[in-house]
């Protein structure tokens, strides 16, 4: 587990050339006793690159619990500090997305009596000075990418503190030594307190105490509402509009331009109209977007340690063997994936994660960066100004190895989108074909799928959905007994897009078991998991009294681009609907929670995910209640908050 990069002043200590030294010290492996920490509490190695997949076949195998209560991850940062507590307190903290978001927690649960304690934050340099049993939190960035990173304070000595943790060093501890690390401290001339971070490009937040004692602690005032709002905003017209700003000379690019040309609207008296978000807004939407993508992934495995959940996925019973291997092939991990949000000052409501073949990626990373360079946005920043370094990083990490080919049909518009991950997938350094359909595809002499080149197809990345590959074979599905069954590979014949998808030889991404979140069958599961979440909307698998009594929306499990859904007053009246081709699906039913609208459109965010994480955002814009795929994707600017309150 992995806070900006380090803006203290570094200590060179004796403790820092120890670490410098056990760098060089050989990993132990995954599940390996590093040592003990106060009160007899083992602190096990991490290295994920030495997991044994016969003692940790599946991704369940990971979670930890003790007494019956979830601690975490194995082995991870926040696992140990939750169970250290809980052994020697016997209070826990509640699950959380990211290590850092432990700075901002108010309460631990006594689990005896689940009475709830104070926690109180102090800031690096606080006058109030940390104690055995405070969480030491670090931010996110650099050496503690993404989540951050949490230990244990287990002594204050007059110079340094000694601390517990996991997942940072892999080795085991010195004979004698109750803590992993030493941190050189120092106290300046008005008692503040300051610890060396010793990673020089990561920085530490402060400290978190259990303590009814509040003085000179955080003050975490709640956040501005009115924050939440965003504004229309439209750049000075100086006949930016009748001028080129996309480059025809990369392909991604090129690809837009021969669909939508110079243009993000269909409509003339728009084509100046962009979105602002506050500062504060976009860090609201990156830390729900990171807890619920973590929610999501608790349901999944929740739904496939229960098949009569798993039922409601209607989903092919043959299938689930591979549904359940794919989710447990750690390998196999999801890219990318969208959330689509309700912003407003009446809060941030998720409306479905689109797991499985997520859109739009193009329009947050490279078309609303292009439009607010050309049209005039100086001041702030675009929402998507990373998606494109993260995607990189992300491919870079997915252990490709060979040709990825990318799998789209014959739609102009995954064309580009094709286009700018495989610009994502080269700057990765891995070597990208892309197939437009199958039809140059074709079964080699021994069942391999080969390309037009007669490369083998081993790596895939896709824009088809997977429920477009499955509806080949439902029928075949419902008649026979084993998978096997349904491959047809005769030499020289085309396969179908289940023939390359499922090929046992073929990685998929999104992987196979992204089926799970992205179908609408999830939602009901997370409301019962998480009842009354503030980022989740009322979600049944029947229509109840009590949905029944407000507007309420009925959407089918599987559907794409909004089709299939209906709105309904609370008198049962039709309000809007749309058309398509999943109405045969099984529905389920979500209290109706509006759009914020702006001069008759209603905007809908949509934050992108890379690798699980919050990397982006967007806005789509339609009259109509329900965003279609060829809704408006005007630009969104971020802003700092005191210039979205003075507009």
């Amino acid at each position: 587990e992995s806070g900006l990069p380090g803006r203290l002043s570094y200590f060179a200590t004796d403790e820092s050339a120890r670490l410098k030294k056990n760098k060089t010290k050989e990993k132990a492996k995954f599940g390996t006793i590093l040592g003990y920490a106060p009160g007899d509490v083992a602190v096990y190695s991490s290295d994920y690159d030495s997991v044994d997949s016969n003692e940790l076949p599946t991704r369940h195998t990971f979670k930890n619990y003790l007494d019956g209560i979830y601690m975490g991850y194995k082995w991870q940062c926040v696992e140990f500090a939750r169970r250290w507590l809980y052994v020697n307190y016997g209070y826990v903290f509640n699950d959380i997305a990211m290590a850092y978001d432990i700075f901002k927690l108010s309460s631990v649960r006594v689990v005896k009596d689940s009475t709830a304690l104070p926690l109180h934050s102090f800031r690096q340099g606080s006058l109030r000075h940390p104690v055995p049993g405070s969480l030491l939190v670090w931010e996110e960035g650099g050496h503690f990418e993404n989540t951050g990173h949490v230990a244990i304070v287990t002594e204050v000595l007059e110079d340094r503190i000694r601390i517990a943790e996991q997942n940072n060093d892999h080795s085991i501890w010195p004979e004698g030594h109750n803590y992993s690390r030493e941190l050189h401290t120092s106290i300046d001339e008005k008692g503040g307190f300051w610890i060396e971070c010793y990673y020089q490009d990561a920085n530490i937040l402060g400290w978190v105490i259990q303590t009814a004692d509040a003085s000179h602690a955080e003050v975490f005032d709640p956040l501005d509402n009115t924050l939440l709002d965003l504004q229309l905003a439209e750049a000075r017209n100086r006949g930016q509009a009748t001028k080129p700003w996309l480059n025809i000379a990369n392909e991604d690019e090129a690809a837009y331009v021969a669909i939508h040309l110079h243009s993000i609207t269909d409509y003339p008296e728009k084509e100046y109209r962009y979105f602002k978000i506050s500062e504060s807004a976009l860090t609201e939407v990156k830390r729900a977007s990171n807890e619920l993508h973590f929610m999501f992934l608790h349901a999944t495995d929740h739904v496939l340690q229960h098949e009569s959940l798993l039922e409601r996925f209607c989903i092919p019973r043959l299938l689930w063997p591979r549904l359940k291997r794919s989710w447990d092939n750690r390998k196999n991990q999801a890219i990318t994936g969208r959330l689509d949000f309700s912003v407003s000052s009446n809060g941030i409501k998720l409306y479905e994660y689109n797991a499985d073949s997520a859109a739009c990626y193009m329009e947050c990373g490279v078309i609303q960066n292009r439009w607010a360079k050309h049209f005039g946005c100086r001041d702030g920043r675009s929402a998507g100004e990373r998606l494109h370094r993260e995607l990189v990083d992300a491919w870079k990490e997915s252990e490709v190895s060979g040709t990825l080919h990318i799998l789209q049909d014959e739609d102009p518009e995954e064309t580009y989108h094709a286009l700018f991950m495989k610009r994502a997938i080269e700057a990765a350094g891995i070597d990208c074909k892309v197939i437009k359909g199958l039809e140059e595809l074709r079964f080699g002499k021994d069942g391999a799928v080969l390309d037009g080149s007669n490369e083998r197809v081993r790596w895939v990345w896709k824009t088809w959905a997977w429920e477009t590959a499955l509806d080949q074979i439902r029928e075949e599905c419902e008649q026979l007994e084993r998978l096997d069954s349904l491959e047809v590979k005769k030499e020289g014949t085309r396969p179908r897009l289940v023939d390359v998808l499922l090929n046992e030889e073929v990685m998929v991404f999104e992987p196979f078991w992204t089926l799970i979140p992205s179908n609408k069958a999830i939602l009901p599961i997370l409301w019962e998991m998480y009842p009354g979440h503030r980022n989740l909307l009322n979600s049944q698998f029947r229509l109840t009294p009590e949905l029944a009594k407000q507007t309420y929306v009925s959407k089918p499990i599987v559907g794409r681009c909004g089709s299939n859904i209906e709105i309904f007053n609370k008198s049962k009246a039709l309000i809007e609907k749309t058309e398509g081709q999943f109405e045969d699906r099984s529905l389920i039913y979500q209290e109706f929670f509006p759009l914020p609208q702006f001069e008759g459109d209603n905007v809908q965010l949509s934050s992108f995910m890379v690798n699980g994480v919050f990397a982006g955002a967007g806005v789509r814009s339609d009259p109509s209640l329900i965003l279609v795929s060829n809704s408006d994707l005007p630009t969104l600017w971020v802003v700092d908050d005191d210039d979205l309150l003075k507009k």
